[in-house]
């Protein structure tokens, strides 16, 4: 069995207000790291901070080990007024009044990537999924990439930007194509085409001799994993759980392929740029390139082929009800869908924005500490 961590970011976020914290005092991120413990990681904005959990080996530890985090966080930041959202983006987050973490990595990445980085406050999903060293994680790679954005549209949680609709589901995504090195990678043939890569982007002085790539999915260069990082960061626990074991299948599935990778083609690559743009700007409502032909379907025909495809791995890997929970997420929408919802029938009422986008804030802070 295949093991496995994640990561989630969090928005600092003040009861009162609900807007993001900028500066986070002394004691308050005392408090976070107390909650948190070993897992616990300063994030690019002193008001956002990121949990990194250790090894798994089933869904159930990553279940209570990440509902534990969110209880403490909740429970430790009440205590100065304040609770956190885990979301894509904040809805009453403004870029112009976050303070940058006093850190080196971060200040060289606001040097480098100038306002683009200034303007990226966002949270994702991280997984990583351990590769067997007898396989060559590009080739695992290339078998898995075609379904990113399947993986991308549940988890959708980012349609609010700079205190107004963005117009996509995943705003974050469309922001994250601003940066050198993500959303789709490149096409590796394999890991030597891959570590070519790097060795032209040091020489250029593009990347630091441990660098790599910011890809939606790319090898780890801390672990021997695949690290999935299109996601958007899942208010809801159950949600991010199910992505995670989702990944994990998939990972597993290309694991047992000989060889894996062999049907990524530059057609596939196409199709699966064009099923990424879907997914941000149409959530579950795009539709999607089910096949290598462009044959058209629907989110729902597309979960039911991954179904098709995964479903024997994942029953053998103990996750026998995943596919029924991934369908009671698109029939109950995600994320994105929830937050337009809860927007729209906010000023449908009469309220006025501000007041309609912290009603929505409301609505996130209770499903990130698990209310319901």
């Amino acid at each position: 069995m295949l093991t496995f961590g994640i990561e989630e970011e969090y928005f600092i976020t003040d009861l009162h207000t609900r807007r993001m914290l900028g500066e986070p005092s002394a004691a308050v991120l005392a408090a976070c790291r107390e909650a948190i413990g070993a897992g616990f990681s300063y994030e690019m904005f002193q008001g956002q901070i990121e949990v990194a959990s250790p090894v798994f080996s089933a869904s159930a530890e990553a279940a209570d080990y990440l509902a534990t985090v969110r209880r403490n966080l909740a429970q430790r930041l009440g205590e100065f007024g304040l609770g956190v959202v885990c979301a894509g983006s904040h809805p009453l987050a403004d870029w112009r009044e976050q303070r940058p973490t006093d850190q080196a990595h971060f200040q060289q990445l606001f040097d480098d990537i100038q306002y683009v980085a200034r303007r990226s406050l966002l949270c994702g999903l991280h997984v990583h999924v351990q590769v067997p060293q007898t396989h060559d994680r590009i080739a695992v790679m290339n078998q898995v990439s075609p379904w990113l954005p399947l993986l991308l549209l549940l988890s959708c949680s980012s349609p609010l930007w700079d205190g107004a609709p963005s117009g996509f589901m995943s705003y974050r995504q469309a922001a994250c194509d601003e940066w050198p090195r993500m959303g789709v990678p490149e096409h590796f043939a394999d890991w030597n085409e891959y570590l070519r890569y790097l060795a032209v982007l040091q020489r250029m002085g593009a990347i630091k001799a441990d660098g790599n790539g910011w890809w939606g999915i790319r090898p780890a260069a801390r672990y021997p994993t695949l690290e999935l990082r299109m996601t958007d960061a899942c208010p809801r626990l159950a949600d991010a759980l199910a992505l995670a074991a989702l990944f994990r299948v998939m990972v597993t599935h290309a694991c047992g392929l000989e060889p894996p990778g062999t049907g990524f083609t530059a057609q596939t690559r196409w199709l699966l740029k064009e099923n990424r743009w879907q997914a941000k700007r149409y959530g579950a409502g795009g539709h999607f390139a089910l096949d290598d032909t462009g044959a058209m379907g629907s989110a729902e025909q597309w979960l039911h082929c991954a179904r098709q495809t995964f479903g024997a791995t994942a029953e053998a890997m103990g996750e026998p009800q995943l596919f029924e929970t991934l369908q009671a997420l698109l029939r109950r929408g995600n994320s994105a869908t929830e937050q337009l919802h809860w927007y729209a029938l906010a000023r449908a009422e009469g309220v006025d924005e501000v007041a309609s986008l912290r009603s929505v804030v409301d609505h996130l802070l209770a499903q990130s500490r698990g209310d319901h």
